[in-house]
C-alpha cells in the first residue's frame, strides 16, 4: 500500500512538474506569400504563446538566410501570454521560389527548439519582364566518343544572348580538374553570340566519363545552366 501512494506521489509530481513548466506553442508555423515582386520587402506576424505553467524565455530567434529578419515583441512571456514574431523577407536581387526558415530557441523542455518557415515566388516587375536577359545555348552536350587514353580534346560550344537586355556570365566551372572551360565574352549585349571551348584530358583515365560544366549567368529565368561533355576512354 505505501508502495501504491508512493508511486502515485512520484507520477503525480511529474505530471504536475510538466504542467508548471513553460510550453511554447505557434499558432501558425508557416506563411505562404505567395507571388513577390523582386525588390520588394514582405512581412509576416507568427503568434507565440507561453500554454504552459512557467515563465517561457525566449532565448534567440535565427533566420536562415541574411534576406530574412525576426523579431519577437517581447521575450519572457508568462504563462497563458502570447507575443508577435515579426519575420521580414527582403526580395532584393532573389528571383524565383524561395523558402527560408527561422528558428526559435526558448526554454521549453520538451521542445527547445521551434521552426516557422516562410515562402513564395519572387517575380520581375512589369516594367522589366520586357526587357531582361536570355542565355540561349544551341546545344547542352557534345559526346568525344572513344579517346585514347593521355589525349587532350576539345569541343566549343556556341551561345547567344536571345534576350532584350545585357546578358552577364558571372562564373563558369567544371566539376573536375580534368576539364577546363574558357567563355569568349562574359558581357553579351541583346543578339550577341559567343563560345565556350571546352577541353577535356584523359590522363590517367579508363572508361565511359562525363563531366559538367556550370554557367552562371544573370538570365532571370535560368540564372545556372549546364553542359555535360562524355567520352570513352580507351587504354
Amino acid at each position: 500500500m505505501k508502495y501504491l501512494l508512493f508511486s502515485l506521489l512520484v507520477f503525480t509530481s511529474a505530471g504536475f512538474a510538466q504542467l508548471v513548466g513553460p510550453k511554447l506553442v505557434l499558432q501558425q508555423n508557416e506563411h505562404d506569400f505567395g507571388n513577390i515582386v523582386q525588390g520588394k520587402e514582405v512581412s509576416h506576424t507568427f503568434v507565440l504563446t507561453n500554454s504552459g505553467g512557467d515563465l517561457l524565455k525566449i532565448i534567440s530567434v535565427r533566420p536562415s538566410c541574411g534576406c530574412t529578419a525576426a523579431l519577437p515583441e517581447k521575450n519572457e512571456l508568462a504563462p497563458g501570454e502570447s507575443t508577435n514574431l515579426n519575420v521580414k523577407f527582403n526580395s532584393a536581387g532573389r528571383f524565383g521560389k524561395q523558402k527560408k526558415i527561422v528558428r526559435i530557441e526558448s526554454n521549453d523542455p520538451e521542445n527547445p527548439e521551434a521552426i516557422v518557415t516562410i515562402k513564395g515566388v519572387v517575380v520581375l516587375p512589369e516594367e522589366e519582364k520586357t526587357s531582361f536577359p536570355v542565355l540561349n545555348l544551341l546545344e547542352t552536350q557534345h559526346d568525344f566518343g572513344s579517346v585514347n587514353e593521355g589525349n587532350v580534346v576539345d569541343y566549343t560550344f556556341k551561345f547567344q544572348n536571345s534576350g532584350t537586355a545585357q546578358l552577364k556570365i558571372s562564373n563558369v566551372s567544371t566539376s573536375c580538374g580534368c576539364t577546363a572551360a574558357l567563355v569568349s565574352n562574359d558581357v553579351l549585349e541583346p543578339g550577341e553570340s559567343g563560345t565556350l571551348k571546352v577541353e577535356l584530358d584523359t590522363s590517367k583515365r579508363k572508361g565511359k566519363m562525363s563531366r559538367t560544366i556550370t554557367i552562371k549567368s544573370n538570365d532571370p529565368e535560368e540564372p545556372e545552366k549546364i553542359l555535360t561533355v562524355y567520352a570513352d576512354v580507351q587504354q
